[in-house]
């Protein structure tokens, strides 16, 4: 094996790593989030949908620099408050949170939708019938909900794949740790190295296509035959 070839595939372990544990880590608050906005009217629900979608909009600097100010020494979430060193800075465990900041929107999103496509009646019949809250989630929204918040964890694990400014903010890039492919892809253009960035864009590429090609695949399978 050639180092370029070692190169990157210590990169694509790394962003295979970050965006499972990304993925984990927001898949359940971004369901959460999804069915409490598709089912539920409160106060300030609209300032709860804005802030979600904060990360899609704000530049991925501002939101990695957010984590790293609340992971900070003296943040709320540092040693200083904590007790002890969380050790999320310049760490994969950075990372991953970082790329799951970014990702929280897509899922949150996604899930919404697949929740708002069962019908609410469906719901309401299951408690006329003596259902639980917690009965009716589990034996009829999520099984009829399952293809869409597959979708919603795919494309939170495409997103946190992808993910560039909010992880080397907060993460940096540290070959092996936490230089993910987008990272290792920007050093080498910035480096001069265009083939073997090159190389790793069509890799990055393979990987994109695959996660979208899967998403659409399970939407197509939920939509109506005509």
């Amino acid at each position: 094996m050639d180092g370029d070839t070692a190169y990157a595939l210590s990169a694509l372990a790394v962003s295979l790593r970050v965006a499972l544990g990304a993925t984990a880590l927001v898949l359940l608050p971004g369901v959460a989030l999804g069915r409490l906005l598709a089912r539920s009217d409160f106060p300030g629900k609209s300032a709860v949908e804005t802030f979600v979608a904060l990360p899609l909009v704000l530049p991925p600097t501002a939101v990695g620099y957010l984590v790293l100010r609340l992971f900070a020494r003296d943040g709320p979430l540092g040693q200083r408050v904590l007790g002890f060193d969380p050790d999320v800075i310049l760490t994969w465990r950075g990372a991953v949170i970082a790329s799951a900041a970014m990702a929280l929107p897509l899922v949150a999103r996604t899930a919404r939708v697949a929740f708002e496509g069962v019908p609410a009646r469906l719901e309401l019949m299951g408690r006329s019938l003596g259902l639980s809250r917690a009965q009716v989630l589990r034996r009829i929204t999520l099984p009829l909900a399952r293809g869409g918040l597959a979708a919603a964890a795919l494309l939170g694990f495409g997103r946190a794949l992808g993910e560039f400014g909010a992880t080397v903010v907060v993460a940096g890039s540290i070959p092996g740790r936490t230089q993910t492919l987008s990272i290792a892809i920007f050093e080498d253009i910035q480096l001069g190295r265009g083939g073997r960035a090159l190389a790793m864009i069509g890799l990055s590429t393979l990987l994109a296509f695959a996660t979208v090609w899967s998403v659409e695949a399970l939407l197509r399978s939920r939509r109506p035959a005509a």
